[in-house]
């Protein structure tokens, strides 16, 4: 007789706005699609993503008080729902920056529950506090522990001593590439442009490299133009060092967009030129929609993902002028073009929900019922 499935709940900060909210998101779907009975704890009241399960939101009593007080209120009330649903695991994908939060999670909020913990970014100290040898201690304590690329896996899980982790990339959702919604007019007003979509924020993001890459191609003169899209810190910097190019007429930005899929589909291409990712969702969710993608090959990702000259290009150097060739070889070869759009589709297919399942399956099979 097959032993009962574990009840889940999965942890996430949100489900809008960021990557690792959207594979958050993805997981419900896929777990609750293999038969568990999956919940979704989420502490700030955005949502924007698909998911499957019983929703928990304390991010809805936050917007009616948030001193210290209230805080320890929710996260009761949170702790009591864990034990009433008889939640078997935790599967937490939120930062782990704060060494005393992070005991009062594993300690008391998930006190005789195991945890899984997923790594989202390569940047060490977003999910490894100081002090770091107490940090992993926690991790070490973890049912298991998953990376989202072969670099968190290699870099910051296995040679940290976390022997019980695993390398399982996030998944696109299948129905992305049917998703069909209208064009805003900005996007319709544009003959050709290649996009850049996620947070506005430079310090990772270094959208102004891709700016200055763009001023230095043969975009603008091309009538190519370059739609930065998406909400963040520096988006009105930003706008204004673009104002002040040659090429700032050809330069557009729009705010996030919920259902970015038509748009994606109707780009030339989709750029990437981040200092540090977890496991760049924009290129698999681009390539998904048959488009091919230009990136730096920055830590953590890229390389897991292009193909160099099948399914895109990976330029290895963060140099304006070697990345501004590489998007006029994108757009002006013809040749190059066509092969890797052929290919965009197939060479993700790795990253399906259906791939992605069956190894999420294979890990909570060893989970101890």
């Amino acid at each position: 007789m097959n032993s009962p499935l574990p009840k889940i709940c999965i942890v996430s900060v949100s489900l809008a706005k960021g990557g690792a909210e959207r594979s958050a998101a993805v997981l419900s779907g896929l777990l609750s699609n293999l038969g568990y009975e999956v919940h979704v704890a989420i502490l700030t009241n955005l949502i924007d993503y698909k998911f499957s399960g019983l929703l928990y939101n304390l991010g809805a009593d936050k917007e009616n008080a948030n001193h210290p007080l209230a805080r320890f209120k929710r996260f009761e009330k949170f702790k009591k729902y864990l034990e009433d649903q008889k939640i078997d695991l935790v599967i937490d994908h939120r930062p782990k920056n704060n060494y005393y939060r992070e005991v009062f999670y594993a300690k008391y909020l998930y006190k005789n529950i195991q945890r899984i913990y997923v790594v989202h970014n390569s940047k060490r100290s977003t999910y490894f506090a100081k002090p770091l040898s107490k940090i992993i201690k926690i991790y070490q304590s973890n049912f298991h522990t998953v990376g989202v690329s072969k670099f968190i896996f290699e870099n910051l899980l296995t040679s940290q001593g976390i022997e019980e982790s695993s390398y399982i990339p996030n998944a696109y959702a299948d129905v992305w590439q049917h998703e069909t919604t209208p064009l805003p007019a900005q996007v319709l007003e544009l003959n050709q442009f290649i996009l850049f979509y996620g947070r506005i924020e430079n310090q990772s993001k270094d959208i102004r490299f891709l700016i200055d890459a763009y001023a230095a191609s043969n975009l603008s003169t091309n009538n190519i133009a370059l739609l930065i899209m998406g909400n963040g810190p520096d988006k009105d910097e930003l706008e204004t060092y673009a104002s002040q190019l040659n090429c700032a007429a050809s330069i557009h930005f729009l705010p996030y967009q919920k259902k970015p899929f038509s748009i994606i589909k109707k780009s030339k291409l989709v750029s990437l030129t981040s200092k540090y990712e977890g496991f760049p969702m924009v290129l698999i969710e681009s390539l998904a929609m048959g488009t091919p993608v230009v990136s730096l090959d920055f830590t953590s990702g890229p390389s897991e993902v292009i193909q160099h000259r099948k399914n895109g290009l990976l330029v290895k150097k963060r140099s304006i002028s070697d990345f501004a060739c590489a998007l006029d070889e994108m757009c002006f070869d013809n040749e190059l073009y066509s092969f890797c759009k052929k290919n965009t589709q197939t060479s993700v297919e790795a990253f399906s929900e259906k791939e992605i399942a069956l190894k999420w399956h294979q890990l909570l099979s060893t989970f101890p019922k």
